[in-house]
């Protein structure tokens, strides 16, 4: 298996990188946050990233996507995550993309993906029930009703959920955990915004005897449970790309101000501790960057070992992530306390990230499974 990135992949970093900083710098979610903005992110910048074809990365060619692969789409969330870039990236390109191109009928496929491909839908995951990542745990009750099912239950955190087209949902059918289609206006369905601790968005979403009908179903009854954990590998793997970009920007951050910060007339950066802390944070980044790209490698190449990679990854970006934001604050000092300073949004990114899909003791104890410990 290589983990090398190929000339295409090369060009899409690049081509990220600058698309970032030169239109998405962290001001802009200072602005978003400041400003109470109602969508939490730039529908404006949206489009254009669709239009450079980073949507339709886990489309199929003949929904108008590119079906390059969670590779190359990894190269876009890690140069989003350096600028800590609010899209729904995540919640669209990566997870919706992936459950409806890997269930969906032609009809929903059809129906879907070309307009999430065009910047023109967005899709929200509504899985969780509680504060803790817990996709085998599902409560939320869909009862057949006649020809359909009626839905009922709650869900939180759901990313991207206040401005979702459409909502897909876990519920319960009582032969397993089933998907549904769900539209963001149905009858029924209650949203209520959330903003996190890093400025995103989230939503809890009620769901009060929701009617749906048959076709709303994505994949077989009772068979969700292997759609979403192959789809949430994929997430996982491309939210672990976003936090070694954005655990990269504050270790490099934190390096240029220990040579400019000068203190008893020499750069701070020439003390012997903060220069061992500053080496175990480049190792750390780079080990992470590893095991990023071996995890992406393995998801586009079917390897077996995809799913134990993909948690080694999300665990070890949980664990970089976290040190090189608490890091950053404490090399910047007081003024990396204050909100004026840019280093703090990443500590408060960290603390999210971490949180989302499963944090450092789910991953690990899943790889330990995966690998018959």
């Amino acid at each position: 298996m290589s983990i090398i990135l190929t000339e295409e992949a090369r060009m899409v970093r690049e081509t990220a990188l600058g698309f970032f900083n030169e239109r998405s710098p962290i001001t802009e979610l200072r602005r978003l946050r400041d400003t109470q903005d109602p969508d939490g992110f730039s529908r404006a910048l949206w489009r254009q990233m669709a239009e450079l074809g980073w949507t339709g990365f886990l489309v199929p060619e003949e929904y108008g996507g590119s079906a390059f692969g969670i590779a190359g789409l990894a190269q876009v969330m890690e140069a989003a995550g350096r600028t800590l870039t609010a899209s729904p990236l995540l919640s669209t390109a990566l997870l919706g993309a992936s459950l409806v191109a890997a269930a969906g009928t032609e009809d929903q496929k059809a129906a879907i993906l070309p307009a999430l491909v065009a910047g023109e839908h967005i899709l929200a995951l509504a899985l969780e029930e509680g504060s803790r990542h817990a996709p085998d745990r599902i409560a939320l009750k869909a009862e057949t009703d006649g020809t359909g099912y009626r839905l009922t239950g709650r869900k939180t955190f759901v990313l991207d959920g206040h401005v979702a087209d459409t909502l897909i949902v876990a519920g319960n059918t009582g032969n397993g955990t089933t998907l549904f289609l769900v539209p963001g206006g149905t009858p029924g369905v209650t949203r209520a915004r959330l903003t996190l601790v890093d400025s995103r968005n989230a939503a809890n979403v009620a769901f009060d005897g929701v009617r749906i009908e048959a076709d709303s179903v994505l994949g077989p009854v009772g068979g969700g449970a292997a759609i979403l954990e192959a789809a949430l590998d994929f997430a996982r793997a491309g939210l672990a790309a976003e936090m070694l970009g954005s655990a990269s920007e504050a270790f490099e951050r934190t390096v240029q101000y220990l040579k400019d910060r000068k203190q008893f007339g020499v750069a701070i950066g020439s003390f012997q501790a903060l220069k061992h802390r500053a080496a175990q944070m480049f190792c750390e980044v780079e080990v992470t960057r590893s095991a990023v790209m071996a995890a992406t490698a393995a998801l586009d190449q079917g390897g077996n070992d995809a799913a134990a990679l993909v948690s080694l990854a999300k665990a070890k970006a949980n664990q970089t992530f976290f040190r090189c934001g608490n890091e950053g604050v404490q090399m910047h000092g007081g003024i990396g306390m204050t909100d004026e300073h840019e280093i703090g949004f990443f500590t408060k990114r960290a603390r999210a990230a971490i949180a989302t899909f499963g944090d450092t003791g789910f991953h690990q104890d899943r790889y330990a499974r995966l690998m018959g410990y």
